[in-house]
């Protein structure tokens, strides 16, 4: 699933090849990825793109009097650049396509989306917090004003373990389960410590590492095309995916625990004290 530091990335890369272009058609594919209906995707066609935005893990490409464009690429979506689109419009059928944007160059961009779940989203409306996701959504963790305090503020009282927290849009916007695992490796806390237990040292631990971890992130992937985003955020992670290898950092062997629809990554040593996490869903530290 593509996080904060990739949809940055992508707000980047749309920003110097949309802003000052006009979109001259949308061409939906499969119909399930749009989630608004008034105004239509046609209230696009014939604008200027003015500006793109990032919205934690949404993207936003506003236009010249008229409507937004917003998207969230799930898990399983992705934004697909071309400098020439195909002649023609597309066909539904079974292939990954759902969505087209054409710009009066030619070149312009594909949503995909592999897999059956289809939680690809667009949204058209007349302004971003119209869309339930981004109303939502809590602080920034990179925006100036989130300092150690507003985390230690956005923590007091979580009852909840510090890998689900983490995660929370409505508490943390743009950080999903690869970031968490890596933000939580570099503070070498075990995921599933409770969030309000936190000690004032571990606090500035955790905030230290969340900000560079995204911040590293999104240096990496500045720059980068859009088509290269994903295996750049893959060759920057050091626990997250690499269950069974060396951990990077003291060299044990990296372990995982599996959900009934996502796993997470930590290495012992640097995490837990040495001792590895029962692999069920309510983990607890083995005994």
């Amino acid at each position: 699933m593509p996080e904060l530091p990739e949809v940055e990335a992508l707000k980047d890369f749309l920003a110097e090849h949309l802003v000052g272009h006009e979109i001259v058609r949308v061409l939906p594919v499969a119909i399930s990825v749009l989630k608004t209906y008034d105004p239509p995707l046609s209230a696009l066609e014939g604008h200027e793109v003015v500006a793109v935005r990032r919205y934690g893990k949404f993207l936003d490409v506003g236009t010249a009097d008229g409507p937004h464009f917003v998207t969230h690429l799930a898990r399983a979506g992705w934004l697909h650049w071309k400098d020439r689109l195909p002649d023609g419009p597309p066909r539904p059928g079974k292939g990954p396509l759902a969505l087209r944007v054409a710009l009066e160059t030619g070149a312009g961009f594909d949503l995909t989306e592999a897999g059956t779940q289809k939680r690809l989203a667009v949204y058209v409306v007349a302004d971003p917090q119209e869309v339930p996701g981004v109303a939502r959504l809590g602080p920034d963790p990179l925006a100036d004003d989130f300092d150690q305090a507003r985390l230690a503020e956005l923590l007091a009282g979580e009852r909840r373990q510090l890998k689900g927290a983490l995660r929370d849009q409505s508490l943390i916007a743009g950080v999903g389960n690869a970031y968490s695992d890596e933000i939580l490796h570099a503070a070498k806390m075990s995921p599933f410590k409770l969030a309000a237990s936190l000690t004032e040292e571990e606090t500035g631990r955790l905030y230290a590492a969340l900000r560079d971890t995204l911040t590293e992130a999104v240096e990496r992937s500045r720059g980068v095309a859009a088509g290269r985003l994903k295996a750049e955020k893959k060759s920057g992670l050091r626990v997250h995916g690499r269950t069974g290898e060396p951990c990077p950092v003291c060299g044990d062997t990296v372990r995982e625990v599996s959900f009934s629809d996502s796993s997470l990554q930590y290495c012992p040593t640097c995490q837990t004290g040495g001792r590895p996490l029962a692999d069920r869903r309510m983990s607890r530290l083995l005994k």
